[in-house]
């Protein structure tokens, strides 16, 4: 039985994952447009900077912050972030982002899998349409990125 277009994607920011260097969570983010991949990312740190696992260490593990909290302490650049840096503007306008993630201790797949705050402001504005994002093996969440632009909860 032939996999859906949506797992096959979702497959491929997996394996894309597989290139992140957080000791916390990984992740692995694509953009598809036109049913061609245009740019992949995974979070890890700016280039030319030591990543946390060369480093041995996580900042925000160490002082014991909570998943979803002061990101400023993280070196890392999520995965949402790379792909979109690394694809010209009128490639993202009117893509999809398939993102999927991973604990690192476990390698268990994260069923919570949602871009940050910050994210969400770089998504809207590089034009990206929808972002899916796996759930499990076989199931994901469609979000429209209308909704977050018209239910700002940033404020």
């Amino acid at each position: 039985m032939r996999k859906d277009k949506i797992n096959y994607y979702l497959d491929i920011a997996d394996a894309v994952r597989s290139r992140s260097t957080c000791l916390r969570r990984q992740y692995g983010a694509i953009i598809v447009k036109n049913d061609e991949i245009v740019a992949t990312g995974y979070n890890g740190a700016p280039r030319g900077r030591k990543n946390c696992d060369d480093m041995g260490s996580c900042k925000r593990e160490l002082l014991e912050i909570p998943s979803g909290e002061r990101y400023e302490l993280c070196r890392s650049v999520h995965a949402e972030m790379n792909a979109i840096i690394s694809a010209a503007r009128d490639q993202t306008i009117g893509s999809v982002l398939y993102l999927a993630g991973r604990d690192y201790k476990t390698g268990e797949l994260l069923t919570n899998t949602t871009p940050c705050s910050m994210c969400r402001r770089v998504i809207i504005n590089a034009g990206i349409e929808k972002v899916i994002s796996r759930v499990t093996e076989s199931d994901y969440t469609v979000t429209d990125v209308r909704e977050w632009i018209d239910n700002d909860d940033t404020m």
